[in-house]
């Protein structure tokens, strides 16, 4: 492509953001022939498919880089508008994380981004792959993911990696439920009758193993961090591993137990995102990576 159409690039974001060319030409103010047009003279100046017709409307490889080209360059032009005194409307940031990231410490990493707001940030749940797949795409600027032994190196050419430190999971319950379930010790016998609740069944599963040789199956329910999994516990109806900020006043306070002390499941989380220095996106690596050295555990 000898040159950009930044108009068409705006136009091919709205189609990926909206999921359709009729959505598209809502958000833009456009008509729906408009949109398949300026589409279209982007495929043509690309030689290549851009978007993937179908309900939704998913970008191509080569259609999501070029609607991460343009959101990073609105980035740039909304903090040049800062530094030239212009009034700047609220740029996008897209970002992906973890689903217990998100319930426990991540939130206390935005408020100088929301106070007074300086964008609009659109989060992702997401495991670790789906995580990096997303930022390596270019779909989001940055993701919070656990640390694993494929992570590109900070110097690499792909987005940087910084370690944020560990999430450790402790085993909780009530006093009741501990004293009901467990009252002569956590131990194999009685895992294979109480229920459990697990945020994520592998980990359960392995920690019983590890802890107390338990490798068939154990009674559980699933469900994902959330208000209702830490009612279930608290609620005396289950135990479970919990990650330690939800849980440390509880612990302190005895309104918990931890039921194998010692024994716990430490997960390191890194920060990937793409090299684009800029004031929204500084400021919230800035914070993300202090917040979560200052809530996660640091080897």
């Amino acid at each position: 492509m000898d040159q950009l159409d930044y108009r068409a690039l705006a136009v091919l974001d709205a189609v990926v953001s909206q999921g359709s060319f009729e959505k598209a030409a809502l958000a833009l103010g456009i008509s729906q022939s408009a949109v398949s047009q300026r589409i279209k003279a982007l495929e043509d100046a690309a030689g290549r498919l851009l978007v993937v017709r179908g309900q939704p409307a998913v970008a191509t490889g080569l259609g999501q880089r070029l609607v991460s080209h343009h959101r990073h360059v609105k980035l740039m032009e909304a903090a040049l508008d800062i530094d030239l005194g212009n009034k700047s409307s609220m740029p996008e940031l897209a970002l992906a994380a973890d689903a217990v990231s998100l319930a426990t410490w991540l939130p206390l990493a935005l408020q100088p981004l929301l106070s007074p707001p300086r964008c609009q940030l659109h989060f992702q749940q997401a495991d670790r792959a789906r995580a990096l797949h997303l930022v390596r795409e270019g779909s989001v600027f940055g993701a919070v993911a656990a640390a694993g032994a494929d992570d590109q190196p900070s110097g690499s050419a792909g987005p940087s990696v910084t370690p944020l430190g560990v999430m450790r999971y402790v085993c909780v319950a009530t006093p009741a439920f501990a004293g009901h379930w467990f009252g002569d010790g956590f131990a194999a016998d009685a895992a294979l009758l109480a229920p459990a609740m697990t945020l994520d069944a592998d980990m359960t599963a392995g920690f019983l193993r590890d802890v107390l040789d338990l490798k068939g199956p154990y009674p559980h329910h699933t469900m994902p961090p959330s208000a209702a999994s830490l009612e279930c516990i608290y609620g005396s109806l289950a135990y479970g591993l919990m990650p330690l900020p939800q849980v440390a006043r509880a612990l302190a306070e005895d309104r918990l137990v931890d039921l194998a002390p010692g024994r716990h499941v430490d997960v390191a989380l890194n920060w990937h995102a793409w090299k684009l220095d800029t004031p929204f996106t500084r400021i919230l690596s800035e914070q993300l990576v202090a917040t979560a050295r200052r809530v996660l555990l640091q080897p």
